[in-house]
């Protein structure tokens, strides 16, 4: 039978950028990859503890398709004591299988056929794809490294039009690492109150800001009731594998979400909700180490990378660099492929993240600092190869 048995919807949109240049590596030996988003931490130990004794005692059931309301009273906790926010654990908090559940449930719960949806840009690969699976338009909102790659009021406005509804941002951002000062954030509140907007805010690496405070979209004024605010557990408290998020935002969205969310997930798995409870209640000590680790990854390959020739933007956030590949005279996709042929390394072109990403590459340094120094050493070569033809 012909491809028409597959929707338009899901033919038009592309495989991601990323899992190409995974499979890719896959036939490679030798490879060092800074291609992935994922700590290289293993889940604490209190924490999988926690999930094996509820196993052990036989919690496997379903849970509310809320979550857990003791799970969901410790976030709506944290919020108030980290933030100053106050989200009712029963009616504005639900617990999702890890935000990109979350994301996609947010979009099919707000976005109509033919709704505009600003994405700033670049930005995390399923954005798109989500908005274009509910039906919505993607429009790009560009952001530049000259300009930090943080959007302002008039980049927002300029891409404003009568069917604009929503609009995606993430910070700490995946992949640059910019993150959003409080000056910033007005800008973004100025203009989604002018114009109406929904604003969806994945703050998943919120944790990892490296300096100054990372503050909540919604802690701005007139903010907390036009936001959905994603986060979870992954980046974190390296729980990937758990798959366990939420979302925050007022009544009627949280039960839109819910209702989408019931007859696709039911409910996340009571393991990683459990495991949840421990991480957010003592899990604070790994927090603070694990981004300190990251800091001093961070710092090292920043400084490597710029010496190397390949300038790079002073990331703040997140486990990602992204620096231009420009002075080797490559195309980032070129820079990627000769560069895991040649050398071994795996990074990721940053177009895959957006128009504004052309020129760059992604790199990860959810390594350890071992295989980032014998990473950086390859690169270096690389570049002074280029540098020769």
């Amino acid at each position: 039978m012909s491809a028409s048995r597959i929707s338009k919807r899901v033919r038009a949109v592309p495989k991601s950028g990323i899992r190409r240049f995974f499979d890719l590596a896959s036939s490679v030996e030798d490879i060092i990859s800074l291609g992935v988003g994922e700590p290289d931490f293993c889940t604490p130990w209190h924490i999988r503890e926690a999930c094996i004794y509820s196993l052990e005692t036989g919690r496997t059931s379903y849970t509310s398709n809320y979550g857990l309301l003791e799970l969901r009273e410790r976030i709506s906790q944290h919020y108030r004591s980290r933030y100053g926010l106050d989200y009712s654990p029963e009616k504005e908090v639900l617990i999702t299988t890890g935000v990109s559940e979350g994301l996609d449930i947010a979009m099919r719960s707000l976005i109509d056929p033919g709704d505009e949806v600003l994405i700033v840009e670049p930005c995390y690969v399923s954005y798109v794809p989500t908005v274009s699976f509910a039906g919505g338009v993607p429009v790009y909102v560009s952001t530049s490294q000259e300009g930090g790659f943080v959007p302002t009021y008039e980049d927002i406005c300029s891409k404003i039009t009568q069917k604009t509804k929503l609009l995606v941002l993430n910070y700490p951002n995946n992949p640059t690492g910019a993150v959003l000062t409080k000056r910033a954030l007005k800008e973004v509140a100025d203009a989604a109150i002018e114009h109406d907007l929904l604003v969806v805010s994945d703050e998943v690496y919120c944790e990892l800001t490296y300096e100054g405070t990372h503050t909540c979209l919604a802690q701005l004024d007139g903010m907390r009731e036009r936001t959905v605010v994603l986060n979870g557990f992954s980046k974190s408290h390296a729980m990937t594998g758990l798959r366990i998020g939420y979302a925050l935002a007022p009544p009627d969205i949280i039960e839109a979400m819910m209702t989408v969310h019931q007859y696709t997930m039911l409910c996340a798995p009571i393991t990683a909700q459990i495991g949840a409870m421990e991480a957010i209640e003592n899990g604070q000590d790994a927090v603070s180490s694990m981004r300190r680790e990251y800091d001093r990854r961070r710092r090292f390959m920043l400084a490597r990378l710029n010496k190397i020739g390949l300038p790079c933007f002073e990331a703040k956030g997140a486990f990602y660099l992204f620096p231009s590949v420009e002075n080797t005279g490559l195309s980032a996709e070129e820079f990627t492929e000769r560069l895991l042929q040649q050398e071994h390394v795996v990074v990721v072109p940053g177009d895959v993240f957006g128009p504004s990403g052309r020129g760059h590459v992604r790199c990860s340094y959810a390594t350890s600092l071992e295989h980032l120094k014998v990473a950086a050493e390859r690169m270096e070569r690389f570049v002074e190869e280029c540098s020769r033809h």
